[in-house]
């Protein structure tokens, strides 16, 4: 397999920004969801901005610029209010790094996990509020972070022994012990529990998906229609590599992602032991987000409006979220396999890179995020 796609979010719910390569932290990767958007209420409390509940997100676009996220506003047709306002118009420049002295802070909580937030103030919230046209507030997670509640890599019985460590003893009980829970017992990740930490992104820093599970999403339109994969707000993209030795066709299953546990990412032609490893933990259940039409800010039309619905039929995989079917892989940078790794600077991974499945389940896991 290969990676085909990566997207960022830098203000998180607006649309996706593709990116030839980018840099992955345990908090994400670089500039992922360091800023969100919040609807300021009658009674002065605020309502996360979600793209599931405010589909006009999806008409802000962003890209980056010499460290600042130029974000436009495209107006669809027809408009989402009339009249228009000159900031419809109008880029607005937002650093990337700003200073948080002097900032008032707001709380902010997403899936039940809080944390602190420094507000941006005027001149973008302004902004914001003309092109919404209700009050926002832009705000940043600076040096603050939220909590994993769940699905963590180092809680995972895969990955309370490196494989590195289970190589060494050998023998056919040290092969299978990192799938068995309770056999061969202790961390042995070298890691602290809770160094896992989140910017604004939802349960997990990654979103792993597959191209072939698009496909066939796609197949259940109307001919002639394709599923668009930024519906489902991926971070990582992959799909099978016919170029590939063993791969044939399209070289990648429908769903096959629903089994895997762990992933290398290596550059073409790389030597061997310069792969990068990444630890997917929960399925990703879906919601009205897949339904939203990107070029008009609103749900779409005819039956690309009810994939959410068509899904219902024969993704609802997830024990522990029956009511949500399943697209994509939630994931973590994997545990150190020893005090040697370093991932303080992150690892850079880019469209072509080589992916290959290292860890495999045989049943999928279940959600357990705390209800909230």
């Amino acid at each position: 397999m290969k990676i085909t796609e990566i997207y960022i979010y830098p203000i998180k719910s607006l649309a996706p920004l593709s990116v030839p390569r980018t840099r992955l932290r345990r908090s994400g990767g670089e500039h992922d969801r360091v800023f969100m958007l919040l609807k300021v209420l009658p009674d002065g409390r605020y309502r996360n901005i979600q793209i599931p509940n405010f589909p006009a997100c999806a008409l802000f676009h962003q890209r980056l610029d010499r460290g600042e996220i130029v974000v436009t506003y495209h107006v669809p047709s027809p408009p989402i209010f009339t009249p228009e306002v000159p900031e419809q118009h109008a880029a607005l420049r937002v650093p990337l790094s700003p200073k948080l002295e002097g900032r008032d802070v707001v709380d902010v909580s997403i899936c039940g996990s809080p944390t602190l937030a420094y507000r941006m103030g005027d001149p973008y919230d302004a902004w914001f509020t003309a092109c919404f046209g209700f009050p926002v507030v832009l705000v940043y997670i600076g040096d603050q972070g939220r909590d994993v509640l769940a699905h963590k890599p180092s809680g995972h019985y895969i990955w309370r022994q490196p494989r590195r460590q289970q190589q060494q003893k050998g023998g056919w009980l040290s092969s299978i012990s990192g799938y068995i829970p309770g056999v061969g017992g202790g961390d042995g990740t070298g890691e602290k529990d809770g160094d896992e930490r989140l910017t604004f992104s939802e349960i997990a820093p990654l979103l792993v998906t597959s191209k072939a599970s698009l496909r066939d999403v796609s197949r259940r339109l109307p001919e002639g229609e394709e599923m668009d994969m930024r519906r489902f707000r991926p971070n990582i993209v992959v799909d099978g590599d016919p170029q590939s030795p063993g791969e044939e066709g399209e070289g990648l299953k429908a769903w096959d992602e629903d089994f895997w546990a762990e992933l290398s990412v290596a550059r073409r032609g790389s030597s061997a032991g310069e792969e990068h490893r990444l630890a997917l933990t929960a399925n990703c259940g879906r919601c009205t987000s897949i339904n939203i039409d990107y070029d008009k800010g609103r749900p779409s039309d005819g039956e690309q409006g009810i994939v959410l619905k068509k899904l219902m039929a024969d993704r609802r995989v997830d024990d522990g979220n029956k009511y949500a079917p399943v697209f994509g892989r939630y994931g973590f940078l994997a545990p150190k396999e020893s005090q040697d790794d370093d991932y303080d600077d992150g690892i850079e991974i880019a469209v072509g890179d080589e992916v290959t499945v290292m860890k495999r389940l045989d049943y999928r896991d279940c959600w357990a995020w705390p209800k909230y």
